[in-house]
């Protein structure tokens, strides 16, 4: 019995199989449903959990007021949708959005998971009649920061505790995951109605690198899990290249999502397509394993934590910039709203 255990655990160290592979949550729509209000208004219209304050790039010629209400966050309604430049007329973009959506609370899908109370991601767009082949991203309202600290609402302010400064942890499974090494692979859950349209994802890593992993196609009536495989996944140890690097100080590897693409080919119908997401997932190996070390080189030398911070605040300008300009074009708009 002792022999065939030592056999046993040989066999499963040689194999280095993706039996260690970790899966995480990229991103979960059900938790970006719009829970938080901000501003004056008493209704609800972001999402606390992903709220961003960018006031502090918007200068000194806006009242407290306006400065309380400059939040932005990844509400579901506030996903954008990019039709390609052929395709961005003012008759098919003006009918081109994102909602927050409700599934059946017993779909069979999600296996007993409460669903009655939480919201997922509907997309509606509209191709062009015409026969060419065309595409659309659904985007996040701002690129998602990968160095946020997390935060909570206090009056009108975003307050950080000081147990989460520095540690970038806002965003983690709401876009990031971080610690993402070799990805082996990619899943979506997502809402089909016989559209022969293909669906894909963009993602990118901490060095600005995008890449773009095409699914499957949305032909079928219902909920289901599309997945994709890295065909570059090496699941035996021994095949690998094995190489060494620097322990400290290395930044920590992430994977962040850019967007989802729908594809139409010039061959099928176009005008309006539906569907609806509910999360991504991902499968991954580790980038770094977490050791006890004899010396604390952060406490010492502080590296990551001002590259961190440095990252941070060119975050919040970029974003910042472009949701100020958002701000006042708001504000030139006609307040009263379409019946």
């Amino acid at each position: 019995m002792k022999r065939l255990f030592i056999f046993v655990v040989v066999g499963l160290f040689l194999g280095g199989t993706a039996l260690f592979a970790d899966e995480s949550v990229l991103i979960d729509f059900t938790k970006l449903g719009a829970d938080q209000a901000v501003g004056t208004n008493k209704v609800p219209t972001e999402n606390g959990a992903t709220l961003i304050d960018y006031s502090a790039v918007a200068g000194a010629s806006f009242s407290d007021e306006e400065k309380a209400a400059m939040k932005s966050s990844l509400a579901l309604n506030n996903w954008q949708v990019t039709l390609a430049s052929s395709a961005r007329s003012v008759a098919n973009q003006s009918v081109t959005m994102t909602k927050e959506a409700s599934t059946n609370p017993n779909a069979k899908q999600f296996n007993g998971e409460d669903m009655a109370s939480k919201k997922i991601l509907g997309i509606r767009i509209h191709f062009p009649t015409e026969p060419f082949n065309s595409w659309a991203m659904i985007q996040p309202p701002f690129d998602i920061p990968a160095y946020a600290d997390k935060d909570s609402m206090q009056g009108t302010k975003l307050v950080t505790a000081d147990k989460d400064k520095g540690l970038g942890e806002k965003f983690n499974t709401y876009g990031v995951v971080k610690n993402v090494g070799v990805l082996k692979s990619l899943s979506i859950t997502v809402y089909g109605a016989n559209f022969p349209n293909g669906i894909g994802v963009v993602v990118s890593d901490q060095d600005g690198t995008e890449q773009t992993m095409f699914m499957d196609y949305l032909q079928f009536d219902g909920w289901r899990t599309l997945t994709w495989n890295n065909p570059n996944y090496v699941s035996d140890v021994r095949n690998r290249e094995l190489r060494k690097f620097p322990l400290y100080p290395k930044g920590m590897p992430f994977l962040k999502l850019m967007g989802i693409v729908i594809y139409r080919d010039a061959a099928h119908e176009g005008g309006d397509f539906v569907t609806y997401v509910k999360d991504l997932k991902i499968t991954y190996d580790k980038a770094i394993i977490d050791t006890t070390r004899d010396i604390n080189d952060e406490a010492i030398w502080g590296i990551l934590q001002q590259r961190a911070e440095a990252r941070r605040l060119a975050e919040l300008k970029r974003l910042g910039n472009i949701q100020v300009l958002r701000f006042l074009e708001q504000q030139k708009m006609d307040a009263t709203k379409p019946q």
